[in-house]
């Protein structure tokens, strides 16, 4: 599952781009957020199932959340001021049927690590998707033996500009957000979820409440970090019980990791991150140059 909002700096109430996500992941499964340094690849990258090839330039440093037993990366900030997060959505192709290539957090760490602005991380990932596919589980073999594959949406902002990709398999569509958008755990850009979307998908049970409650808080101008917060630690938005935007299907889905992002060049983005419930714990807040020191000393 998982919820992701943006709000361009126009409708917000301080001038900068904000990017927040909720991570619903396995309830068991530890996520830790993270100091990504630069670095200069030398061989070929091991993603979550497949190599990549190395990145020609060093990469971005980042912050990043991501469950403790991965690579890929379910939501992040980089050093430009670029912020990406995915969205587990079902379609009428099985992705059960698909060879293993790159998951949905794969892409999110690749855009991050080699993409300075909002539209090369989405050139980033539908070349990725072109190039090795998507396929393969995105869940601990030691949770989910049996694996879960998935496709995935993705939103990716920076200070000045936001897309949303829905995708289903190698398929995808690319949609610029005018000024404030969400996406959710279904495919949301309409063409696209007319051809593709799974008629048996339960969306008005248990994706539409949480979707419509994103965009409701995004009509609230001028959009801030307190409503999000507030957002993001919220329970109102139930089609059944506990699946809320705060997330508490036991056995099922719980949120792991929150972050909102106020998105600023050179370096300046300011985060908020918490693992586990956000209902249950505070936000740490930090300035992105001092995400390395803030990180480290918060463990």
């Amino acid at each position: 599952m998982c919820d992701v909002l943006v709000a361009l700096a126009p409708v917000t109430a301080d001038g900068a781009t904000l990017f927040a996500k909720n991570s619903d992941r396995p309830p068991a499964e530890l996520q830790v957020v993270e100091w990504s340094p630069p670095r200069r690849d030398t061989s070929p990258v091991r993603a979550t199932h497949i190599e990549v090839p190395p990145h020609p330039g060093d990469t971005l440093a980042c912050v990043l959340s991501r469950p403790a037993w991965g690579w890929g990366v379910e939501q992040g900030v980089n050093e430009a001021g670029v912020a990406a997060g995915n969205t587990t959505v079902y379609t009428t192709l099985d992705p059960r049927s698909a060879v293993s290539g790159l998951t949905g957090m794969d892409l999110v760490r690749l855009a991050l690590e080699r993409a300075d602005t909002a539209s090369a991380a989405v050139s980033m990932i539908v070349e990725c998707i072109g190039r090795f596919g998507q396929g393969g589980s995105g869940h601990d073999p030691g949770l989910v033996p049996n694996g879960r594959p998935y496709w995935n949406a993705f939103l990716v902002a920076d200070p000045t500009t936001a897309f949303v990709i829905d995708t289903s398999g190698a398929e995808w569509a690319v949609e610029q957000v005018a000024d404030v958008r969400a996406i959710s755990n279904r495919t949301s850009i309409p063409a696209f979820d007319a051809a593709h979307r799974h008629p048996r998908q339960p969306v008005e049970r248990l994706v539409d409440p949480r979707w419509h409650a994103s965009h409701t808080v995004l009509a609230g101008r001028p959009v801030d970090v307190a409503a999000l917060q507030a957002h993001l630690r919220s329970h109102d938005s139930c089609g059944e019980p506990g699946w809320s935007v705060c997330m508490h299907v036991d056995g099922v889905e719980h949120t792991t990791a929150s972050m909102i992002a106020a998105l600023r060049g050179d370096g300046a983005s300011t985060l908020w991150t918490c693992t586990g419930n956000p209902c249950e714990r505070e936000y740490q807040r930090f300035e992105f140059a001092d995400a390395a020191q803030a990180l480290a000393a918060s463990r």
